[in-house]
């Protein structure tokens, strides 16, 4: 799996979402901007991008993830 398709599959399966993905072979850095977060704890957002990830990372494509996660009013504030 490469950088690309972790952002596309991201953004397909997270509503209202931008993502921006870097890395190679199966360890990856993401930044997701979605409205979806709102009114999720931190711990809340990570299960719900973990959740779409699930059967990549069950394969092996993916081993791992690190993620920063907003609102799109927390990232209009970076």
């Amino acid at each position: 799996m490469n950088a690309g398709e972790v952002k596309a599959l991201l953004e397909s399966s997270i509503r209202d979402s931008e993502v921006i993905a870097e890395g190679e072979g199966c360890n990856f850095q993401v930044v997701i901007v979605s409205s979806e977060f709102e009114g999720l704890s931190t711990v809340k957002r990570q299960q719900l991008v973990y959740s779409h990830l699930q059967d990549a990372i069950a394969s092996g494509a993916i081993h791992a993830v690190t993620m920063k996660t907003y609102t799109p009013e927390q990232a209009d504030k970076l």
